[in-house]
């Protein structure tokens, strides 16, 4: 069975992954608000809600294994 391990990050790599999660995180706020004002819309496209949803729902993927990243793997 391979298992996902990988080093710790050194200081550079540590300031990019939490660049790149501060990055998602604003992103994922925005497509709160461009969700948001979709529904508001009268008759909204169903499809483009969806779109929007999943986009945000991998946006929470990608910052989850940014996180992942930096918190090390402790075996209890």
């Amino acid at each position: 069975m391979a298992v996902d391990w990988a080093p710790p990050p050194d200081d550079l790599d540590r300031q990019r992954i939490e660049q790149r999660i501060n990055d998602l995180r604003e992103e994922h706020r925005a497509l709160d608000g461009a969700i948001q004002a979709f529904q508001e819309q009268a008759p909204y496209d169903q499809l483009g809600l969806m779109r929007l949803k999943r986009r945000k729902l991998a946006l929470r993927d990608q910052i989850r294994a940014c996180e992942n990243m930096l918190t090390p793997d402790i075996i209890a």
